[in-house]
């Protein structure tokens, strides 16, 4: 196993050592000579709290010390991540589209079918140019080792650190202004800014890692707005030959 040292990164071998059912000691790191991860002893909860208030320890814990890799179903992980993230960008894009357009008092089956269509191609290719855009950036910008770089470690990290996307749920249930949406996703910025930092090893600036997550959200607005700007007017144009 690789674990990391949540305080400084620092790989260790093992993260506590268990006398009996119930009765461990934790390990100290050999660099920072802090406890290596303090979060197995504490409730999920306290983690959670943690990783809202962007605590790179909190993450450290999450990517490397929290599941055993080799027993975890990593690619099927992957997946369930991914169909997740989706839905809930989907879900995101039928709030703003909502908000702009509106769906009508009785909309007919034909523009609801339009409208699932622009939701759902809307939401597959922008988050494509999106992990496009970061795996390119972090591969050839931040020159991350090729191991930490790799297309998997940095799916899990992105996927994992848009967990905000679940406070969308709430909008199912409360009324909220659509500026909500904006808040959120201000905070999935910056805490996949500092996911890509905690995967780096601390080996690239936070700035750059700012830079190649801020580039990615962009284009992956750009693309929300081109296809809502100029889809309608290019499917007409297609009909009409």
């Amino acid at each position: 196993m690789n674990f990391r040292c949540v305080q400084c990164g620092y790989h260790i071998k093992t993260l506590y050592v268990q006398y009996s059912p119930g009765n461990i000691r934790l390990m100290k790191c050999q660099n920072c000579k802090a406890v290596a991860d303090e979060y197995i002893e504490c409730e999920i909860m306290i983690l959670l709290i943690d990783l809202i208030l962007h605590k790179a320890k909190a993450y450290r814990h999450l990517f490397y010390n929290m599941f055993d890799r080799e027993s975890l179903n990593f690619e099927g992980l992957i997946w369930k991540l991914t169909f997740g993230y989706l839905l809930l960008d989907a879900y995101r894009i039928s709030i703003i589209r909502t908000n702009e357009e509106g769906w009508g008092s009785d909309p007919s089956f034909a523009s609801l079918s339009w409208a699932c269509g622009k939701i759902l191609l809307d939401a597959f290719l922008g988050n494509l140019l999106f992990f496009s855009i970061l795996l390119l950036g972090t591969r050839s910008l931040l020159n991350m080792p090729v191991e930490v770089s790799g297309y998997k470690n940095i799916l899990l990290a992105i996927l994992a650190s848009s967990y905000l996307k679940t406070f969308l749920i709430a909008m199912m249930v409360w009324e909220f202004p659509s500026s909500v949406i904006f808040i959120i996703d201000i905070f999935v910025l910056s805490s996949n800014t500092l996911a890509l930092k905690v995967m780096s090893e601390e080996s690239v600036a936070m700035a750059k890692c700012f830079g190649v997550c801020l580039c990615a959200h962009i284009v992956k607005f750009l693309i929300s707005l081109a296809l809502n700007i100029h889809l309608p007017e290019l499917i007409t144009r297609l009909l009409t030959l």
